[in-house]
């Protein structure tokens, strides 16, 4: 008997990927706004930070309630960020990526989890400079308990990822005297728990070299110093993404290199 995926044309499934992500990217804005300040996701239902009325469903539809509200709250006209309709966009194209690259097969909602939470946390960090316990360490159970029993990594490079990501880690941010947050040892962790020791080191060389030529570029571009605070969280999770659909070829790639 054939499965679902296999009867449904390969861009149905990534459409309708797109279309989900975009409503979970509706719920990822409320998390990034509401998980820093330590009030609930959950309610009261989403409303004008300046006049408190609550939206109405139709306003809130993902893109299409900021495009016909011209980006503004239809009761007091207050200016909508556009931050919140490109958080959804950015939802629904990781997933419809990730529909893409894996197909629709059982580990893939752990695979769209992941990615979710990873953007929730690259906006975190970004805005407060944190990266909140509520998520990583959660996901470190979440992402160990999906190794045992569904992820193809399986356990046991699981928790080596745990211990090496964060172990390195903790070694970087006592050698550095702080230069490493504990927020970021939880995050690397994390994605140890969900890709395993292997993509650990991966992750960590796309995260240290993005982060690098970012770097850089802000201190031509704006004189900022060397002591110039940019969060790492955003270049752990572009590195946990690139080693998500392209770590194992990337990985291959690397051993075929050291071979005679």
């Amino acid at each position: 008997m054939l499965s679902a995926a296999q009867l449904l044309p390969t861009w149905y499934l990534i459409g309708a990927a797109v279309l989900f992500g975009l409503a979970v990217g509706s719920f990822l804005n409320v998390v990034i706004c509401r998980l820093p300040q330590g009030k609930s996701v959950v309610s009261p239902a989403s409303r004008c930070p300046r006049c408190e009325t609550a939206i109405r469903w139709y306003d809130n539809v993902p893109l299409l309630g900021w495009l016909w509200l011209g980006g503004k709250c239809r009761n007091c006209k207050e200016p909508i960020s556009i931050e919140y309709p490109l958080v959804e966009a950015a939802n629904g194209a990781l997933w419809g990526v990730l529909i893409w690259r894996f197909g629709l097969v059982p580990e893939t909602p752990v695979y769209l989890a992941l990615a979710s939470a990873l953007l929730a946390l690259t906006l975190i960090d970004l805005h407060h400079q944190i990266l909140p316990d509520r998520i990583t360490l959660p996901g470190i159970v979440v992402g160990l308990a999906a190794s045992a029993f569904l992820l193809p990594v399986g356990i046991l490079p699981a928790v080596y990822g745990v211990v090496l990501g964060g172990g390195l880690f903790l070694v970087i941010a006592v050698v550095s005297r702080g230069g490493m947050g504990g927020g970021d040892i939880k995050l690397i962790a994390m994605i140890g728990a969900f890709l395993g020791w292997q993509a650990v080191l991966l992750t960590t060389v796309v995260a240290a070299t993005t982060g690098s030529l970012v770097g850089l570029v802000l201190m031509a571009l704006y004189g900022k110093g060397r002591k110039y605070a940019v969060p790492f969280g955003p270049f752990l999770s572009a590195g946990a993404l690139v080693s998500l659909l392209w770590g194992t070829p990337l990985i291959d790639w690397y051993i075929g290199l050291s071979r005679p």
